[in-house]
C-alpha cells in the first residue's frame, strides 16, 4: 500500500481515480487546485502524485516546480495537452510521467504501479546494509560507486570533492529529473546552510569541467535549476 495524493479540479474525475486506486489497496487524498494540494504535501509527503496541469488558483507545472524543491516522490502529470514542447516542459519542471485526457484506468493504473515499483527499488538499494554489495550507478562511460564515493570516466577517477560527487550522485540516480537550487541546497548542503546564492552555480561549473565533455550531459534548465540527460 502506498500513500497518493490525487490533485484533480474534475471532481468525477477525482473520485473515480481515488475509487481505482483504493481497491488496489492504496491510501487516497484528494485535492482540487493547487494551493490544496501543496497544504496536504506539507501535513503528509506521499509517496506519489497525480497531479492535473490545469488547476484553478496555481497550475499543475508550478505545483510541479514547488513540489521538486524538497521532495523526490514520483509525479505523473494529466493534461488535456498532448504538443510535445508541453510534454517536455512537464517533465523538464519535475515530473516523471506524463498521461494525455481521455486516458484508459488501466494505463493510469500500470503508470502508477510501474513508478512505485522504482521508488520499491531505489529504498531497497539505498537500505543495503553494511557487507552488501557496492552500490554501482552507470551511464555510459560514467561509473559512480556509491558506497566508497569514487566516480570514474572512461575508466580514470574523476578527483572529486564530497559535495561535487554528492551532487554527481544525485543527478545520475534520477535522470531527466529537473532540480532547482533550493533543494540542491537543502539535500547537499543542508537546510541551514546560508551561503552564497551561486554556490550550486560554481559547483556544477568545476564538475562540468571535471567531467570533460560528458559534462554536458548536466544540462541547465532555464527558470528551474540542472537537469542529468540519460
Amino acid at each position: 500500500m502506498a500513500s497518493i495524493l490525487v490533485v484533480e479540479d474534475e471532481s468525477a474525475l477525482n473520485d473515480l481515480i481515488r475509487k481505482e486506486l483504493e481497491a488496489e489497496g492504496h491510501a487516497v487524498r484528494q485535492a482540487h487546485d493547487g494551493p490544496a494540494a501543496l497544504q496536504m504535501a506539507r501535513e503528509h509527503v506521499p509517496q506519489l502524485v497525480i497531479l492535473d496541469w490545469m488547476l484553478p488558483g496555481l497550475d499543475g507545472l508550478s505545483v510541479c516546480r514547488q513540489l521538486r524543491q524538497r521532495h523526490l516522490m514520483p509525479i505523473i502529470m494529466l493534461t488535456a495537452r498532448s504538443e510535445e514542447v508541453d510534454r517536455v516542459l512537464g517533465l523538464e519542471v519535475g515530473a516523471d510521467d506524463y498521461l494525455v485526457k481521455p486516458f484508459g484506468m488501466r494505463e493510469l493504473l500500470a503508470r502508477t504501479r510501474a513508478a512505485l515499483r522504482r521508488v520499491e527499488l531505489e529504498s531497497k538499494r539505498a537500505e543495503g546494509g553494511a557487507g552488501a554489495a557496492e552500490q554501482v550507478i552507470e551511464h555510459g562511460p560514467l561509473r559512480l560507486e556509491v558506497e566508497s564515493h569514487r566516480a570514474m570516466l572512461n575508466g580514470a577517477e574523476l578527483g572529486l570533492t564530497p559535495k561535487e560527487f554528492d551532487l554527481l550522485h544525485l543527478f545520475a540516480a534520477n535522470p531527466g529529473r529537473a532540480f532547482n537550487r533550493e533543494f540542491l541546497i537543502d539535500r547537499i548542503w543542508g537546510g541551514d546552510y546560508e551561503g552564497f546564492d551561486r554556490t550550486v552555480d560554481n559547483h556544477i561549473r568545476r564538475l562540468r569541467a571535471k567531467l570533460g565533455e560528458f559534462g554536458d550531459k548536466i544540462a541547465t534548465v532555464w527558470g528551474v535549476g540542472y537537469r542529468f540527460i540519460p
